[in-house]
């Protein structure tokens, strides 16, 4: 199993750092943190010390960091084509990347990139915001260095674009109801997928702001370890090279 925190930034990682202390107290448990760059056009990772600091510290424990979108943010004008408004307004306002035009996404991966080389960070992953990849951002993904993004069902193994069955187990917090559902679904979703190679946890900021939540992905995490080695997305894809 792969525990996925995403949109990790400086000003989502005070949320994660009680739920991750709790984790790393389970055992030497991997994580595979999804770093934005510049979170919202409002946080550059390089301009706080502190947190590339955490960063480096989570590497040294084996942690695994993916490049995960520039801004995390979709601001273009409203969409007309009811598709196109559903999954840019509806399903999510931060699908940077379902849109862009080959070039944009190019210029976005490589500052990305330019960043995490600075930092000394290696990076072998890129995870669209909300797993919303568009077909120019695709195209764009076939050079390296990267090799694997994926979506909610899949590892996907570049530059061949080769799913890779992983399942993922994933919250929605925004509301009472929501929170509600999403622990139907993820029951049922576990069940379904008991016997699928890997399975990935994602986990998301606004699920560390509701105790439910939380107390879900630590009760599942505990369980998942009586049967399952812990990995992150890269040590999966290695071993199964």
């Amino acid at each position: 199993m792969a525990v996925v925190l995403h949109d990790v930034a400086p000003p989502t990682w005070p949320l994660y750092k009680d739920f991750v202390a709790r984790v790393d107290a389970m055992g030497a448990i991997p994580l595979t943190l999804l770093v934005v760059p510049d979170f919202h056009r409002s946080a550059r990772v390089d301009t706080d010390p502190a947190f590339c600091e955490a960063m480096g510290r989570r590497l040294a424990r084996g942690d695994e960091l993916a490049l995960h979108g520039y801004y995390h943010a979709d601001p273009g004008p409203i969409p007309m084509r009811p598709r196109q408004y559903f999954m840019r307004r509806v399903y999510t306002c931060e699908g940077e990347f379902y849109d862009l035009s080959a070039d944009v996404a190019r210029q976005r991966l490589e500052a990305g990139l330019r960043l995490f080389h600075r930092l000394g960070w290696p990076v072998h992953g890129f995870v669209p915001p909300a797993w919303l990849l568009g077909k120019a951002a695709r195209i764009v993904l076939d050079n390296p260095p990267f090799s694997y993004t994926s979506d909610p069902d899949a590892l996907i193994r570049l530059p061949e674009h080769r799913p890779i069955p992983a399942p993922t187990l994933v919250w929605s917090s925004r509301s009472p109801w929501r929170r509600c559902l999403s622990r139907l679904w993820n029951d049922r979703r576990l069940r379904r997928h008991s016997d699928t190679a890997l399975l990935r946890l994602g986990l998301h900021p606004a699920d560390m702001q509701h105790a439910e939540a939380r107390q879900y992905w630590l009760e599942t995490l505990r369980t998942l370890l009586a049967e399952r080695e812990p990995v992150t997305k890269r040590q999966w894809l290695d071993q199964i090279a």
